[in-house]
Formats: structure tokens, C-alpha cells, sequence
């Protein structure tokens, strides 16, 4: 599944760089793009493991970033 989330707190490209990082350490995702210039990180994930969307926005919110949806 993919599956676009906006975010607040992604100023520049090394706090997409952190993003990524992280949200690439969640058990299920695939690939992950994070643009700071569109404040959104776009998730390609396997949505049969339980809580991906709650561990990627754990992931997201570990960097200072606040996911929004």
C-alpha cells in the first residue's frame, strides 16, 4: 500500500534525510521519500502487519517531525 502523509517540522533536506532513515527501520515498509519542499513523506508498505501506519508515525514523530495524516 502506499500512502502519502504531510508533516510539519521538515525544514530542509537533512531532516527528510532523517525521516527517511527512520520510517526505513519500520518491519514492513518497502521504500520511503520524504520532500521537505512538499512537507511529505511518501510510504510504500506492507499494510498486513499489525500497527505499521502507528509504527511509521512513531518513526516520523521520533525525528521532531509531526506527522499530520
Amino acid at each position: 500500500m502506499q500512502k502519502k502523509i504531510y508533516v510539519t517540522g521538515m525544514d530542509d533536506d537533512s531532516t527528510a534525510a532523517k525521516v527517511d532513515e527512520a520510517v526505513k527501520a519500520v518491519a514492513g515498509v518497502a521504500s520511503v521519500v520524504s520532500s521537505a519542499a512538499k512537507c511529505q513523506v511518501c510510504v510504500d508498505f506492507d499494510e498486513s502487519v499489525a500497527g505499521i501506519e502507528d509504527a511509521i508515525n512513531n518513526a516520523i514523530s521520533s525525528t521532531g517531525v509531526i506527522a499530520l495524516g
